[in-house]
């Protein structure tokens, strides 16, 4: 299991990428899919079973807000970027969505081509 710094470590890799991340036209920003992603990364790091209700409940959020194809890209590669970051377990990161109960556009992966997404 993680320890708290190793937590901690994470949380603040994301903080840099936040500031280093460049604005882009899509409604959606990289601030919001880390602040609704938070809930999850304990979880995608090292979790079991089913993921916390508080992650679902992020994870819904950028479905709901991600709605034109430049949102989508745009929280796409957040997540991307984010979890190069984090360096999440594959398979839960993948599953998330359908642990979840919702539908995302995207793989959760740091190999997907954000690009392809309409």
């Amino acid at each position: 299991m993680n320890s708290p710094s190793v937590v901690a470590a994470a949380m603040a890799a994301l903080m840099m990428f936040l500031l280093l991340t460049p604005p882009s036209d899509a409604a959606i920003s990289c601030s919001d899919v880390i602040k609704d992603l938070r809930p999850c990364v304990k979880y995608l790091m090292n979790g079991t079973g089913k993921p916390p209700a508080a992650c679902c409940s992020g994870i819904s959020a950028i479905q709901a807000t991600a709605s034109t194809t430049a949102d989508k890209q745009a929280a796409c590669n957040c997540i991307k970027s984010a979890s190069k970051q984090i360096n999440p377990n594959p398979q839960l990161a993948q599953a998330l969505p359908a642990n979840c109960g919702i539908t995302l556009p995207f793989a959760v992966s740091p190999n997907v081509d954000c690009s392809k997404i309409t």
